[in-house]
């Protein structure tokens, strides 16, 4: 079994932390824009009669936990890829693949979840950008 060249295996490592960095920073993205969902702590739970939720209200409650729930998901997968990536020990490349394309496509819905909402443009290009950085790392590994 031949050694790849050095350059070769260089760019292998450069593009392997690229993308783990890009998961990183999509990550904690991801967890900035929950924590803005989450209700401010300290606020008392309403007590008396509660006004039932308009059609049009429930469809954006239903909108903001779709969107909690794309958000949560980024951070966890992002967070495991970026762990997965920098790891030292051997891999399998077949498994390492199988991570990257599907942290690929969770960004990839987290950023159309935060296209459009106020205050969220970071968190989507951060999501794009580590899609473009989990598409090179697979380009890499072909």
């Amino acid at each position: 079994m031949t050694e790849p060249p050095k350059a070769t295996l260089v760019q292998f490592l450069e593009v392997r932390f690229a993308c783990a960095q890009a998961c990183t920073e999509s990550a904690r993205a991801a967890a900035v824009r929950v924590s803005a969902l989450e209700p401010a702590p300290g606020i008392p739970p309403v007590h008396g009669p509660v006004r039932p939720m308009s059609a049009l209200a429930a469809e954006g409650e239903g909108r903001r936990h779709g969107l909690r729930r794309a958000l949560l998901l980024c951070v966890e997968v992002c967070d495991a890829t970026s762990r997965l990536l920098s790891e030292e020990g051997h891999q399998d490349e077949y498994g390492l693949r199988l991570q990257v394309e599907w942290c690929r496509a969770v960004v990839l819905e987290c950023a159309h979840a935060c296209d459009g909402l106020p205050g969220a443009a970071d968190c989507a290009e951060r999501c794009r950008a580590c899609a473009r950085a989990c598409t090179d790392f697979l380009a890499i590994l072909d």
